[in-house]
């Protein structure tokens, strides 16, 4: 059933001289319980007619209408169903309009009593485009008022747009009209308005305070979800933006104490059994503890929240909630605990551990200098902020490591590269030599004696050259692969420099040679072909970068003790040149393999770039350390290394 106007225009045809405005819905909730405050307090019992455009806008007022229903029998309520609106043992009556009927549209509260009358008639009215959708700023358009005559007139129409819906109806509508004066025309007369209008303004105006105040309490919510949503994503883009925990960490501790209006916002990381604070956001004038060892690191609560047991091992996750550390009985227990709380103004706390797969990266704290329930919604706020810098952390750890990954593999090339050079120039060059050695003395039968002589010599020389230089590629490879397996007994020192000396003879072209060491020398607790090897390869070194003019010193002295026990102290053996010297960026790189300290000098001297490499190889297998020492280019150069005393 449809009918052809709406209530408002049947109204303005009958009475032109009605003016529409414009309400927000809030208003017209406001205007409509102090119209029904008026049923309500009053003596009088009126026939009372809403309409509430569709059911659940009705179920929200039902309460009020079964108050009313109490007081007066003639109550109707009007609406659109959309469950089983006309189901159910109420103190009114309900009329189901038709959902394509305009009161479909409308809202409608009209009261004629014997000593007031009030009537409100709005229609929905569409909001232009762009305006929120929230149901308290919905637009109508209407009037309201007190006039009998306006009122009585929405009655009569409503009471026929009753009778038409529910025919059965009828008696009691035409009861209501005889009572309440619709019929008669000299009825009005009898209606006298004894309203009191500063009772009523009162009553709409704390209606409308009351609405106010759930809108502004929904603004909140809104405002600090949205607060919230946005630390997360200020988070979350610092995390997509950069790959630097410490940049991230920083962030996460600023915008959560800003958030939150925390006191302080702690977080440490799982890198020791004492964790330091190292990232921390404070309200001014409250004391740092930016770099301390934090006292909840050593109570139960906090091994609880980290997910940390007395043994070690990782346990369940759990996040700590303290809303008032007065009340703690575990702290309480704790005096000095409780005293370093005061002292640092935490009357409450919360504790979320930093976990990825099941491995603890850290803790996030925040404290309250006063006791503070932490709601659900702020405690699973800080978890999704731990989730995702815990996905930040194993993204930059994983940057981290694929970084390194990429430096070894730029050293496993550059590595290559030099190994191919090596072997290109200092494997080819003596075999390249001996083979024309053994073809002139093939292809020369009658090559005189002392030419012969020279050839053979030069072939077993370059032969020699080249079986040290595969013998250093394999000695290299196995100490780095850790399958040298070292006799260490005691040795004199003494007997392995005399041993190495004596292959520098008067006869020959070289530095001079100076020793500089204590007699007698003390044992030495080394592997002797291993002593011996770091010592010829010093001196090569040595002789190699040192002029024939300049001199080699070779030094001893036993180093400081650390403790009474013997066994820990050692000998230093230096061995000093004059010659071409290092610069001093270059002293810890010249141990590097394929390393010389100028590549000019891998023009000017032969030489793979092996002999230091293998030295502090064989040295710190066996418990020393080897070094090396410079003041700069043809400043000299000194190599250090230590030997465990026997």
């Amino acid at each position: 059933m449809r009918t052809q106007n709406s209530l408002l225009q049947d109204l303005r045809q009958a009475l032109p001289q009605l003016r529409s405005q414009i309400y927000f819905k809030a208003s017209l909730t406001a205007l409509s319980h102090a119209m029904e405050d008026l049923v309500l307090s009053g003596t009088d019992q009126p026939l009372v007619i809403a309409n509430f455009q569709q059911e659940r806008f009705y179920r929200q007022e039902a309460p009020r209408y079964q108050k009313i229903g109490e007081i007066t029998d003639q109550v109707y309520v009007l609406a659109a169903p959309e469950t089983a609106f006309n189901e159910g043992a109420v103190s009114y009556t309900t009329i189901a309009l038709s959902p394509d009927d305009h009161l479909a549209q409308e809202w409608h509260l009209v009261i004629v009593g014997h000593h007031y009358s009030a009537c409100l008639v709005c229609r929905e009215h569409a909001a232009p485009i762009g305006t929120p959708s929230l149901d308290e700023v919905r637009q109508f358009q209407g009037f309201w008022t007190f006039d009998p005559s306006i009122t009585i007139q929405a009655a009569r129409l409503l009471l026929e747009r009753i009778v038409v819906y529910r025919p059965e109806l009828t008696p009691k509508v035409r009861i209501a009209e005889r009572e309440y004066g619709l019929i008669e025309q000299d009825s009005l007369a009898q209606i006298q308005t004894e309203i009191d209008p500063n009772l009523f303004v009162d009553r709409m105006v704390n209606y409308l305070q009351a609405s106010q105040y759930r809108l502004l309490n929904a603004y909140r919510t809104i405002a600090s979800q949205e607060q919230k949503e946005r630390l997360i994503n200020s988070i979350a883009t610092a995390i997509r933006r950069s790959l630097n925990p410490e940049q991230i960490l920083n962030v996460t501790v600023t915008e959560l104490g800003r958030v939150f209006g925390a006191s302080r916002c702690l977080l440490h990381r799982d890198q020791s059994d004492y964790p330091l604070v190292e990232y921390e956001s404070i309200a001014p004038g409250l004391v740092s503890l930016r770099g301390q060892v934090w006292s909840l690191a050593a109570h139960p609560l906090f091994q609880a929240a980290s997910g940390q047991t007395q043994n070690g091992t990782l346990d369940s996750e759990r996040t700590i909630t303290i809303a008032d550390v007065s009340q703690d009985l575990g702290i309480q227990s704790d005096l000095a605990l409780q005293a370093q709380l005061q002292s640092y103004q935490i009357a409450a706390c919360l504790m979320v551990p930093i976990r990825y797969r099941g491995t603890s990266l850290g803790l996030l704290e925040l404290h309250q200098p006063e006791a503070h329930i932490w709601k659900a919604d702020e405690v699973a706020l800080v978890e999704t902020i731990s989730t995702q810098v815990a996905v930040a952390l194993m993204q930059a750890q994983a940057y981290s490591r694929l970084e390194t990954l990429n430096h070894q593999l730029a050293d496993l090339e550059k590595t290559q590269s030099n190994l191919i050079a090596i072997v290109g120039h200092e494997l080819r060059t003596p075999l390249s030599t001996i083979r024309v050695c053994l073809e002139s003395l093939a292809t020369e039968p009658d090559m005189p004696i002392e030419f012969q002589q020279v050839m053979l010599e030069t072939a077993l020389e370059d032969s020699e050259r080249l079986r040290k230089l595969v013998q250093d590629f394999l000695t290299l490879s196995r100490l780095e692969s850790g399958t040298v397996r070292w006799l260490v007994e005691p040795i004199s020192c003494q007997e392995c420099l005399e041993l190495v000396l004596s292959r520098y003879t008067s006869g020959r072209d070289h530095p001079q040679i100076v020793l500089d060491i204590d007699d007698p020398l003390p044992l030495v607790l080394v592997d002797g072909d291993g002593l011996i090897e770091v010592l010829n390869k010093l001196l090569d070194n040595a002789c190699k970068f040192t002029p024939a003019d300049g001199k080699i010193t070779i030094r001893t002295q036993l180093a400081e003790k650390t403790d009474c026990d013997r066994a820990n102290v050692q000998l230093e053996i230096v061995i000093a040149d004059t010659g071409r010297g290092i610069e001093p960026n270059r002293l810890e790189a010249v141990f590097e393999r394929f390393s010389q300290e100028e590549g000019f000098l891998q023009r000017t001297v032969g030489g793979t770039g092996l002999g230091l490499a293998i030295c502090q190889r064989t040295i710190e297998s066996m418990g020393g350390t080897i070094w090396a020492e410079s003041r700069g280019k043809n400043q000299g150069s000194e190599f250090h290394f230590t030997v465990k005393v026997a």
